[in-house]
């Protein structure tokens, strides 16, 4: 959906259970004429998005979030001011597929997640 338009992935480190993921914002995406004109906010619900994306692609199949245990938004992200962002994602498989994920940059925490996913 927002992969190689929204952002793009610049890095993969992968381990077994564990995803990070190095991506850059690009700014000059229609969505932030709406979120919001000469302020660009990356909305919440789109980072989430970036999360199941990055799964999605590397578990190779398609997933729909069935429980969303915690949800922070800590930080605004601004692509112009944190335009590179590492997305960590830790994932364990049971009944549902357990996800733990953030995004960083220089320190600075702008989500964290716990949900599930089927």
């Amino acid at each position: 959906m927002f992969v190689n338009s929204l952002y793009f992935i610049t890095s993969n480190e992968l381990t077994p259970e564990n995803i990070v993921s190095g991506i850059k914002i690009n700014e000059q995406h229609a969505v932030f004429e709406g979120h919001f004109p000469n302020s660009p906010v990356l909305p919440g619900v789109v980072q989430l998005q970036i999360v199941k994306e990055i799964l999605e692609a590397h578990l190779e199949r398609k997933l729909a979030m069935k429980t969303m245990r915690t949800c922070k938004f800590l930080e605004v992200l601004n692509p112009g001011k944190n335009p590179n962002v590492r997305i960590l994602i830790k994932y364990k498989q049971s009944e549902m597929l357990e996800v733990t994920a953030s995004g960083e940059d220089n320190g600075k925490v702008f989500f964290k997640m716990q949900a599930n996913y089927l």
